[in-house]
């Protein structure tokens, strides 16, 4: 036998030459045993990776059974049989073709004590997950427990936990309906698959921030729900369509239009067999009953409205609103609807004990370790995911006794992480008010303590530290105000109250917040002091002078004079305004409560008169400027005006954002909460 040259089979494969790998191989059959890369993958492992079917289908109906078996159970550094690899990139035909060799295949674990199975699964190959777990079922007539075990890893950790961790929700809800033992599961860590999609807030609405436009085309988008159906198993002959893949756009855009235009759905258009046609009735049926229950419009209105929605997103596509841009709203939408499917359901199917008991992790080496846990709704509390603290308390009432290992509730958790859209819910409930709020931690802390303490991050959706201590006073007495009434403040353990608290904990925001509005005062107050002197230069010197006979101006009763008169008198006015404000602000205190309302409001009545007087000394020199420019060149200089107030339009821009800011923390109660800072590591939080 011809030795193997293992750099020329690795070169082959890098270039893509698989027909002198094929040749290679016909030389010397040795060579799909030859591990050729420092991953000790062989050439099968190379080629699945690549995606080559044909080389791999090639290959393996070439060599005998005995040699089949051992090249599809070779591992690589990594413990990897090419399965896995076929698995993790999602390869059906590859799939389908090596499990069909040797069903034992689904069940090898690589050194992470991952299967094919698994690693389907965890890549969110939906396709290759449904035809592996077909095959094992086929092929594998063990009981149920060996089954379950190829869905786990060795650290307790199983698809579902994994699936909700990559936010593949749609394959998730599949494998509650395979494996529904695992809604219950826990793994070394003692988080439960709910425990960790509570982790992730940024999956739900609730705790997703959109501007108005973003807004307008979420709730304009129509997504629909994954349909529950008993058949999720994968039909490899099943085909969904009689087209090309890449026509897909066109065949949905000509089946909506010709679904509005008869105002049926595709299917009922159809003349299957009599023996379809009940089948496809009834689910007609039920998706005209979901579709009016989720958007609630008569169903025969669907097609209608649907056109209507893909018509306003082409309007905004031809306004200039990116195709990318709105794609993203909407799969933002698919995803937050798919991740509340998928909470009913683990909510739902899980037990009792998923909300009462506390949970006991096992390590790797078998030791036995007890911790409390906090309860999914303990942690939904804390991430903020309004819903599933909603749909927990509507299912189970009694979790809201539930406390975490600080002897915290959800009421306290929710108040201690300024979650607004949480707190506001369960202030609504006057049995939670009058129970719940009354709680204390093991520190002795109350909630007005816990709404009291600074944490080490800005929680709040505004920029500078001013802004984020007028917040910070303005939660605390908002949870202040809705304590029952006969709540009493008390101290806590290190015999502080809630006041104290907040004085001590808050010094380095207040300071750093003080120094940033006497910098910012310093600057505008230099600026309408400038401003005020030339308003009152401009104001004593009248266009064209006075008459010497009456002493009225000469140029009186004209539009540019009395433009002139008024806007110099305004420039004047306002600039002082400003000037004695921002003078106040350098005067202030700075103390905790000032921040609340009254700095926010001199600065943003001074900002606005600032840029008023600005505005005003530019517009009272154009129009003073008017009268000295010849008859011929009076319509040559509005060009040049205009171009004069550019630095004012720049100046307001810019300013905008905090102007913004300023002016709707005036009108809040509510504060509205930066969801950035949240960490999704659930191993380290609980």
């Amino acid at each position: 036998m011809a030795e193997i040259d293992v750099e020329s089979l690795f070169n082959y494969a890098m270039k893509g030459q698989w027909r002198e790998t094929l040749e290679a191989y016909n030389k010397n059959p040795g060579a799909l045993e030859a591990k050729i890369t420092k991953a000790e993958d062989t050439v099968l492992h190379l080629a699945v990776y690549l995606g080559q079917t044909n080389f791999v289908r090639e290959v393996l109906d070439g060599i005998n059974e005995e040699v089949c078996l051992n090249v599809l159970h070779m591992q690589n550094l990594k413990g990897n049989t090419t399965l896995h690899l076929a698995a993790e990139v999602g390869n059906v035909d590859m799939c389908h073709k090596m499990a069909k060799r040797d069903s034992k295949l689904i069940c090898a674990r690589n050194l992470e004590g991952e299967t094919p199975l698994f690693l389907a699964a965890v890549h969110g190959k939906r396709e290759a997950f449904l035809c592996l777990h077909d095959l094992k079922q086929n092929h594998d007539d063990d009981d149920d427990d060996e089954d379950y075990s190829l869905v786990k890893k060795s650290n307790g950790n199983t698809i579902l936990h994994c699936t909700i961790s990559s936010e593949h929700f749609g394959l998730a809800l599949q494998i509650i309906k395979l494996y529904p033992k695992l809604v219950n599961s826990v793994n070394q860590h003692g988080l439960s698959p709910l425990q960790v999609l509570a982790g992730k807030p940024n999956c739900f609405k609730s705790s997703t921030r959109m501007e108005l436009l973003q807004s307008i085309i979420y709730n304009c988008s129509i997504v629909d729900e994954i349909e529950e159906t008993d058949d999720v198993c994968y039909n490899r002959e099943h085909k969904t369509h009689h087209y090309p893949t890449n026509y897909e756009t066109c065949a949905t855009f000509f089946s909506l239009l010709k679904s509005t235009a008869i105002g049926k759905d595709d299917k009922a258009a159809s003349n299957d067999e009599e023996s379809n046609v009940s089948q496809k009735s009834a689910e007609e049926e039920q998706a005209k009953k979901s579709e009016k229950k989720r958007y609630g419009f008569p169903p025969n209105w669907a097609a209608a409205i649907r056109f209507l929605t893909h018509m306003m997103k082409l309007l905004l596509i031809i306004c200039g609103v990116g195709a990318n841009w709105i794609g993203k709203i909407q799969r933002k939408k698919v995803k937050h609807i798919q991740a509340m499917q998928l909470m009913n359901e683990l909510i739902e199917c899980g037990s009792s004990s998923l909300f009462k008991h506390d949970y006991t992790s096992m390590s790797v080496h078998g030791s036995v370790k007890s911790r409390r846990k906090a309860a999914p709704i303990l942690i939904a509390a804390k991430m903020g995911v309004r819903e599933m603290v909603e749909k927990i308390l509507d299912t189970e009432p009694m979790a809201i006794h539930e406390v975490d290992s600080e002897n915290k509730n959800v009421v306290l958790l929710a108040i201690e992480n300024r979650q607004p859209h949480v707190y506001s819910l369960l202030n609504k409930r006057s049995l939670i008010r009058e129970t719940a709020f009354r709680q204390v931690d093991k520190n002795g802390n109350s909630a007005l303590h816990l709404a009291a303490t600074y944490g080490s991050h800005r929680p709040w959706r505004v920029p500078g530290a001013a802004m984020q201590m007028q917040w910070e006073y303005k939660w605390y007495k908002l949870v202040k105000d809705s304590m029952p009434p006969n709540f009493f403040e008390r101290y806590n353990e290190n015999g502080e109250t809630a006041k104290q608290l907040f004085i001590k904990t808050h010094q380095g925001l207040a300071k750093e917040g003080g120094k940033w509005l006497a910098k910012t005062s310093e600057s505008c107050t230099l600026v309408a002091a400038l401003v005020a002197t030339v308003a009152f230069a401009t104001s004593t010197a009248i266009p064209g002078g006075p008459d010497q006979r009456t002493g009225y101006p000469l140029l009186g009763g004209r539009p540019a004079f009395n433009i002139f008169a008024v806007t110099s008198l305004v420039a004047l006015c306002s600039s002082v305004t400003a000037l004695v404000l921002f003078l106040s602000i350098l005067t202030s205190r700075f103390q905790e409560k000032d921040f609340a309302l009254d700095l926010p409001r001199k600065l943003l009545l001074g900002l606005t008169t600032l840029f008023t007087s600005i505005a005003s000394v530019l517009v009272s020199f154009c129009a003073g400027h008017f009268f000295i420019v010849e008859n011929e060149l009076k319509f040559a200089v509005y060009p040049i005006y205009a171009a004069t107030c550019l630095p004012v339009s720049f100046f307001a821009l810019v300013q905008l954002p905090l102007y913004l800011d300023l002016s709707l923390a005036m009108i809040r109660k509510v504060p509205q909460r930066s969801y950035k800072v949240h960490s999704h590591g659930m191993h380290h939080h609980y």
